[in-house]
């Protein structure tokens, strides 16, 4: 009798004790929609560039997900394996992989039942539209930014990133996904267009000044893919090559309306691009270039018209640019985030350095008027801090202390206040009002206890303010501009970023760009 128990225990013990095998399980049960290579198909790409911060993995392979077509395999996967897929998917690919122009056509999808609307399909001010990106089931909201009805709600590709971009007459808005989808959407028609894969993992997307041209930086592959905005064809993969022969990752790329350009964060090499939206463009010059004689020109490497490239060498790599608004000047982080760097576009080179330690996110930094002078304000991720510059002489004019760091900035012309969220550390339920000219916190809201209370956006008139509860179920908090009282509470699926068309468009004092 002793026996027999004993040789059952083991039997069942047996699949426990077997060694995990967590390709194989990922080829059962992954691969059919994520793709043998894990870059994805219907589902997302599931290696470390695109699940980033994701938590929970084992508990969505688990339960799965709700809303969508992820199924839980706790039934067929005991949980020892399951860590083992984690594992596995949080490895990284053991070559860079290639994504080529048959590739990306070949994703091209075209809504067959799209028909463009003559003038806005709702009584709405078209301008005065703001979007709502909802994480918690992958959807955008289209809201009426005068009466805060939702006048449409669609499905966006899995995890969007890096913010949608507009149209310059604001009919049309791209949304791009962490693994390289780009949709594109007719507010007027409240409808998608088609969508398109422009890479494997991607950090963000640019509007060329006259609408025609979207940049896509990737991670992977290390390339720039440059869409026509029309039809969502391919124009041009830019490969990312430094000046020393190696490959680098694009941060992120930027719009330059002013210069007629993208501008490009390169993550591994000690420079920055530009790509010239003009074609009348250059030439720029990588190489030597000698003028003996009046008329005599000798140059190696220029390149000229739509599309050009410009490299400009810094001293280390910079990431997470901001601009002054005549796009003169770029002001960029070094790779530890302890200072600040402003570069004159103009002259191609170094200017300034800022004091800005603590690890400033420039990339929602705002600027304003103040006291007749041009300052900027930026969070600190690691601090709780503002740091807040003149523009002029790039001096420090002060640090506003916080109750903790945060991650997005927002104000409007036609606010005196700047709001600014505690995104990060136990005072993510805190948001503080500032006043722009004393730089004094004179409020500060925390209407939900430790939930996450964040990401700012004003209408078109600055009248109201949007706040998110970014919470799985959370809301979009709209708020009185002037008595900072709420009037409004919409539910969403943890919404996070808001974007209003006119405010986006206009470059209006107040929005990161």
């Amino acid at each position: 009798m002793i026996r027999r128990i004993a040789s059952f225990s083991l039997v069942a013990l047996l699949p426990l004790l077997a060694h995990a095998d967590p390709a194989a399980d990922y080829a059962s049960h992954c691969a059919a929609c994520h793709g043998e290579d894990r870059l994805g198909g219907t589902g997302p790409a599931l290696i470390p560039e695109t699940l980033g911060r994701l938590k929970g993995i084992d508990q969505i392979i688990a339960k799965g997900r709700v809303a969508t077509q992820m199924a839980g395999f706790e039934a067929e996967l005991p949980p020892e394996q399951i860590a083992a897929l984690v594992d596995y998917l949080k490895s990284p690919l053991d070559h860079v992989p290639d994504w080529t122009p048959a590739q990306m056509a070949e994703s091209r999808q075209m809504n067959p039942d799209y028909q463009p609307a003559m003038a806005p399909v709702f009584k709405a001010d078209p301008m005065n539209i703001t979007l709502v990106v909802e994480t918690g089931d992958h959807h955008v909201s289209v809201l009426d930014g005068d009466t805060f009805e939702v006048l449409d709600r669609f499905a966006t590709p899995f995890a969007v990133h890096g913010g949608p971009k507009f149209s310059p007459d604001g009919r049309y808005v791209f949304i791009m996904s962490r693994d390289g989808w780009v949709q594109k959407y007719d507010i007027w028609s409240l409808a998608e267009v088609g969508r398109i894969r422009a890479g494997l993992n991607s950090r963000n997307i640019a509007m060329s000044h006259d609408g025609k041209w979207l940049a896509v930086a990737n991670y992977l592959p290390h390339s720039l893919t440059i869409l026509s905005t029309d039809n969502l064809g391919l124009a041009k993969i830019v490969p990312v090559i430094a000046r020393d022969g190696s490959e680098s990752r694009v941060s992120a790329v930027y719009q330059a309306p002013e210069r007629k350009s993208f501008v490009l964060a390169l993550k591994d090499a000690p420079e920055i691009w530009e790509i010239a939206t003009d074609p009348d463009a250059g030439p720029f010059h990588d190489g030597f270039v000698h003028s003996h004689e009046k008329g005599m020109k000798e140059a190696l490497g220029a390149e000229k018209g739509l599309f050009a490239r410009r490299r400009i060498q810094t001293e280390e790599p910079l990431d997470d640019f901001f601009f002054t608004p005549d796009y003169r000047n770029l002001i960029g982080t070094n790779r530890e985030g302890d200072k600040g760097v402003v570069v004159n576009l103009d002259v191609g080179r170094e200017i300034a350095e800022l004091p800005l330690p603590g690890m400033p996110h420039l990339g929602s930094g705002i600027t304003w008027e103040r006291g007749g002078r041009r300052v900027m304000a930026t969070p600190h991720l690691n601090e709780g801090v503002l740091s807040v510059i003149d523009m002029q002489d790039w001096t420090l004019v002060e640090q506003i202390k916080t109750d903790g760091p945060g991650f997005f900035l927002r104000s409007h012309h036609n606010s005196p206040y700047l709001w600014a969220d505690v995104f990060f550390g136990p005072n993510r339920d805190r948001m503080h009002v500032i006043d722009k000219e004393t730089l004094k916190i004179v409020k500060t809201l925390a209407p939900f206890p430790d939930k996450t209370f964040a990401h700012v956006e004003f209408t078109r008139d600055g009248s109201h303010v949007l706040v998110s509860l970014w919470e799985d179920d959370g809301a979009v908090v709209i708020y009185d501009a002037k008595t900072l009282e709420e009037v409004k509470r919409l539910p969403m699926r943890k919404p996070s970023g808001k974007y209003n068309v006119w405010n986006k468009i206009t470059f209006e004092d107040g929005t990161s760009h």
